[in-house]
């Protein structure tokens, strides 16, 4: 009977194992301009790809992309950039470079109604 590492250093040499596929997705530190410039990054294998918008009363809004573990996915939290904290979701996707997206030119039903929430909790407190 032959030892398991040797016999899986074997597979591993001659080809019978499948390779390991990474995932890529697009990658861009949070900006507020409208186009984010993308690089490509390796996720992780608990990963998706995602595209992140933020909304902040009084602010433009924000975006990032990248790799995000798939239970952050769809969930609001709370981001800091530039000294403003935005409320930051991230719309994930599967498969390689899902995450092009489009350039940020309006905001979402859900921005513009957080946004209205937002100026009207400031009027009451």
């Amino acid at each position: 009977m032959k030892h398991p590492v040797f016999i899986g250093v074997f597979c591993l040499l001659t080809g019978l194992l499948p390779p390991v596929l990474s995932k890529e997705c697009y990658f861009c530190e949070i900006t507020s301009s409208k186009k984010c410039p993308s690089t490509k990054m390796v996720c992780g294998d608990d990963e998706d790809c995602f595209d992140g918008q933020g909304a902040a009363t009084g602010v433009s809004l924000i975006r990032n992309k990248g790799c995000t573990r798939s239970i952050n996915c769809g969930k609001e939290q709370p981001v800091s950039y530039m000294g403003v904290t935005y409320s930051l979701v991230t719309n994930c996707c599967q498969g390689d470079m899902c995450n092009t997206g489009q350039a940020l030119t309006a905001p979402s039903l859900f921005f513009q109604l957080l946004s209205a929430g937002v100026l009207l909790l400031g009027v009451f407190f």
